[in-house]
């Protein structure tokens, strides 16, 4: 691990592009235009190019007066042409990484980019990598669609992998003091990336290859998964067993050492933790090996949205109210706190399962206008009215700013699937 000293000067000359101005790609932008490079970002969304350039965020995560202000400078401008590539000294590429229905990887985006940037590269160019992705990807897939150009990686240009660590929402942690993991197919490859990013970033974690970069992301998140499922399960069963989950939590973290407290939730959201596994998960199968931990942690974070419906259904059922017809008030639907991204949000399961079982579904987030879930269209409702109006409310996302005890007040019943409601008694209130 190697840090970047404090107060190292500005690097004006550096020229610097980004492929894919999402959650990581623009942050990562911005940081490089802050160390004083000459940023271009590329992005196939126009609406999206056309408010970065008018110096608005589209990520929430970056301080709009920070990007209006390198807008305006001229360190920072988007555009959709990878033409305008062809001048950088280094281009990371920081593009979704889906999967598909059959939970396989889906490369599309990935190697779109690098086709349309391929006409572009030039000698002496790092070109990194950073979307999430299997092992062996960077090699196997990138190496090749970039030599098509006549250029070879390692000798006529740099070729990196240096996975995204992004956690929208973090107040503590974010792009540049974040560690950050880089491996090259080649030491020089290695030695330019760090080079690079030391500039911007101030802690680098090299490794022996990118093979071994790309494992170590889906490992972070693969561990995560694993640790929420074991959580889940937990409160599954106390539930059954009618015991607290969140006091047995508190009580097994006043251990010093040999225990880290993973919560249980609704289910498993948000881009990374819910696919990245399943990226390592395929990669094994390649090499004949059946991963069933993997497996098993998916199904058990998977059921979750099915098991809040259930105590949704239950706790109506004990107040002598059918699940069809009741009017049930989700609050929070994006993925986690503090946050507007509902990819992969549990609250999109539940609220379609909800609408399945006939139950009149309605929505607060102070950071979501509208979702859908399978075929229904939903848009926000003020929180105090509908507290008021429904049946029951469940908490899927604990997000600041709004006040739960009030909303305990107002609502007949609260099913707090987040613990949001730390300490509080009330007989209308149902944990998890």
């Amino acid at each position: 691990m190697r840090s970047n000293p404090e107060g190292s000067p500005p690097h004006e000359s550096i020229r610097a592009g980004v492929v894919g101005l999402g959650h990581a790609g623009l942050p990562l932008a911005v940081e490089m235009a802050l160390s004083g490079c000459r940023v271009t970002g590329i992005d196939t969304d126009l609406a999206k190019v056309s408010e970065i350039n008018a110096g608005r965020t589209t990520v929430s995560d970056v301080d709009e007066r920070t990007l209006a202000g390198l807008v305006r400078g001229g360190r920072l401008k988007a555009g959709a042409d990878y033409a305008a590539l062809q001048t950088c000294d280094a281009v990371s590429i920081c593009v979704p990484t889906p999967l598909r229905k059959t939970r396989d990887p889906d490369l599309t985006h990935v190697l779109e980019a690098v086709q349309a940037f391929t006409p572009h590269l030039r000698a002496g160019m790092l070109v990194v990598l950073e979307s999430t992705t299997y092992p062996g990807t960077t090699e196997e897939c990138v190496r090749p669609a970039l030599e098509a150009s006549g250029l070879r990686a390692g000798a006529d240009f740099h070729l990196c992998y240096s996975p995204e660590r992004v956690d929208p929402g973090n107040p503590e942690f974010c792009t540049r003091n974040i560690p950050k993991i880089i491996g090259g197919i080649t030491p020089r490859c290695l030695e330019a990336g760090m080079a690079f990013y030391s500039q911007f970033i101030e802690t680098l974690v090299p490794v022996s290859s990118t093979l071994a970069a790309e494992t170590a992301k889906l490992l972070e998140n693969t561990f995560r998964m694993v640790n929420i499922a074991l959580a889940n399960e937990t409160a599954v069963l106390c539930d059954r067993m009618g015991i607290d989950v969140w006091e047995v939590i508190e009580a097994a973290a006043s251990k010093p050492f040999g225990f880290l407290p993973f919560y249980p939730g609704p289910g498993l959201g948000g881009h990374c933790v819910p696919v990245d596994p399943h990226f390592l998960s395929w990669k094994a199968r390649q090499a004949g090996y059946e991963p069933q931990l993997i497996r098993l942690a998916s199904e058990i974070n998977g059921a979750m949205p099915r098991h809040v419906v259930d105590r949704v259904q239950s706790v109506l059922n004990d107040a002598g109210k059918p699940t069809k017809g009741s009017r049930v008030h989700l609050v929070g639907v994006a993925y986690k706190r503090n946050v507007s991204d509902t990819r992969e949000s549990p609250a999109v399961d539940i609220a379609a399962l909800l609408a399945r079982r006939g139950a009149r579904v309605t929505y607060s987030d102070p950071h979501v206008r509208s979702i859908r879930a399978g075929a229904v269209q939903l848009h926000r409702a003020p929180l105090e009215d509908a507290a008021r109006r429904c049946d029951i409310c469940v908490i899927l996302a604990d997000h600041d700013g709004v006040d739960y005890p009030a909303l305990l007040e107002a609502a007949p019943v609260v099913l707090d699937t987040r613990n949001a409601l730390a300490g509080a008694t009330a007989p209308n209130l149902v944990r998890l």
